[in-house]
């Protein structure tokens, strides 16, 4: 990873300015959100990658290499972070009909506070209709995952008669007019320029579909990594070992719609799709430094914090893996930098771990607003600002959820806690096993330690407060689910792998007097007995407390 030389500390005064910004003058918020862009992706991270503007930002601001998303999937993670809330709560559980009823999105606290609020991009939530939503004074948006260019994806017949896809302007349909990054980025300018009250704090939250698949990017950008080798993970090699160690689910799904083997149903190769996905990143960043100028042009950088995000990660082949959903490391872990002169550090590395639930937060109280009591994050000002310190941050445990999803039935449901540098991995409604990583010595997850008898007692500790933790707001330990309406996308090469085969450890032999262990919870005494050979029932353990 490359570095940036530190700036020197700030003065305390700096400091205490910056800690009591939002009760003296609240500042202006851009948000930009990109699509599915992987936490790595990013030039000063990875030097193929061309993205001066981001680099800026970073080289300008804090760089976070931790950040996570509570569920990785674009409705679920917009939807927390609109409302603060995780999935379970808020119940937009997957990218079919979530309904949003009854939520409440922050922008609507940040008009209370005297903002001007403006929504530019994609929404994707809600049966996918692209009407306006509560808390915004300007909108723009389109219908589900939205298009690249006007004519992307018009069937023939409409193409002859001059259909093209829409764009939703407050309300009224409008003709798309070119490349997507590029339009919303215009409409977003205008409304800073022409479309706000200029005496009023702004919001300007600004949703790319870029770099979402299938990545296309904008005419000037096409061919610019033709000559360029992306390099994948180590992981995209399956092995033998990795094989054996990983759930069978993994495995199976490589061959498949959201596989290396099979990525989308194609025989195209991930170092090729890579090319056109950053390409696409590079309007995205021509759209940064037209912001970035904006500012600069009009005297607002120091008034101003924005932040730039992914709603998700994405895996370019880790563990065999495209796209995101499941748990593990490129799928949760997103880019995020924090950019706001004089109140964010220049050129600093944060490694604390924030979440996409943070972000609600954060927002409300930069702008000086209470926070609701049904917000589950916390706001990460004190932190970026540098008024906490790494070493001083209470850090949540990360508790990640994920909800299958009929029509990509590949990814199971999945619930996931990390605590410290341990990540524990569980999956509902499947036959399968759990994983657990030490993210410090293994930060690519290749060896699965869930059957370590050292890690035993974490293990079960993780078990318990995964549980715990994932009760709703009601109390309840439940898995959502939307209507099946149709089979899913269920299409594997013919000539692909085939199905993975069963753990070593779970092939046995017929009529094993300790057949029962496995629904017997794991104790001390429990994993005492295993180790001596010796039979095992949990009265045992009850008889021998009480003759203690």
């Amino acid at each position: 990873m490359k570095r940036f030389t530190l700036i020197a500390a700030f003065c305390l005064d700096v400091l205490i300015g910056a800690a009591s910004w939002a009760s003296e003058s609240p500042r202006n918020i851009i948000f930009v959100l990109v699509d599915d862009l992987r936490f790595d992706g990013m030039g000063f991270l990875q030097p193929d990658v061309k993205t001066p503007n981001i680099d800026k930002l970073a080289e300008q601001g804090t760089y976070f290499p931790n950040a996570v998303v509570t569920s990785s999937l674009c409705s679920p993670s917009r939807a927390t972070i609109l409302t603060g809330m995780t999935a379970r709560n808020h119940g937009v559980v997957d990218n079919n009909n979530s309904t949003e009823e009854g939520l409440h999105f922050f922008p609507e606290y940040l008009q209370q506070a005297g903002y001007q609020t403006g929504f530019f991009g994609k929404w994707h939530m809600g049966d996918h209709h692209d009407g306006p939503r509560a808390g915004f004074d300007r909108w723009v948006s389109f219908a589900g995952q939205g298009a690249y260019f006007p004519t992307d994806s018009i069937p023939p017949h409409l193409l002859e008669q001059g259909y093209v896809n829409q764009i939703n302007v407050d309300g009224q349909h409008v003709d798309q007019r070119g490349y997507i990054t590029d339009e919303l980025t215009d409409y977003a300018l205008d409304w800073l320029q022409n479309g706000r009250d200029q005496d009023e704090p702004f919001f300007l939250y600004l949703s790319h579909k870029a770099v979402h698949s299938d990545a296309k990017p904008a005419p000037r950008h096409q061919g610019m990594y033709n000559d360029t080798n992306f390099k994948l993970p180590d992981s995209s090699v399956v092995t033998d070992e990795d094989q054996r160690n990983k759930p069978m689910w993994v495995h199976n799904q490589r061959n498949s719609w959201h596989g290396l083997d099979f990525f989308y149903a194609s025989d195209r190769k991930m170092t090729d799709y890579l090319r056109d996905y950053y390409g696409a990143l590079a309007a995205v960043d021509e759209s940064l430094g037209r912001l970035l100028a904006y500012l600069r042009d009009n005297g607002l950088e120091k008034d101003t914090m924005l932040v730039f995000y992914s709603d998700n990660g994405f895996l370019i082949g880790d563990h065999g893996l495209i796209d995101k959903r499941n748990a593990y490391e490129g799928s949760v872990r997103v880019p995020m930098v924090v950019y706001a002169p004089g109140m964010v550090p220049a050129g600093k590395t944060n490694e604390v771990v924030v979440r996409n639930l943070d972000l609600a937060p954060t927002f409300l109280e930069l702008a000086g607003t209470d926070l609701p009591e049904q917000f589950e994050g916390k706001s990460f000002l004190p932190l970026a600002t540098g008024a906490v310190k790494p070493a001083d941050w209470d850090t949540p445990d990360f508790v990640y959820e994920y909800f299958w999803e009929w029509s990509f039935p590949m990814t199971p449901t999945t619930f996931a806690i990390r605590r410290g540098d341990l990540k524990y991995i569980q999956y509902h409604g499947i036959w399968d096993i759990e994983d657990l990583y030490d993210l410090k010595s293994d930060p690519e997850e290749r060896v699965n330690r869930v059957h370590d008898e050292s890690l035993a007692p974490q293990l079960q500790e993780l078990r318990v407060a995964l549980y715990d933790q994932l009760r709703s707001s009601s109390g309840k330990n439940v898995v959502p689910y939307t209507a099946r309406l149709a089979e899913g996308m269920n299409l594997r090469d013919k000539n692909g792998p085939t199905a993975a085969p069963f753990p070593d450890n779970w092939l046995t032999v017929p009529n094993r007097k300790d057949k029962y262990l496995g629904l017997f919870p794991n104790t001390p005494l429990k994993r005492q007995k295993q180790e001596a050979g010796e039979l095992y029932f949990p009265y045992m353990e009850n008889m021998q407390e009480a003759s203690k």
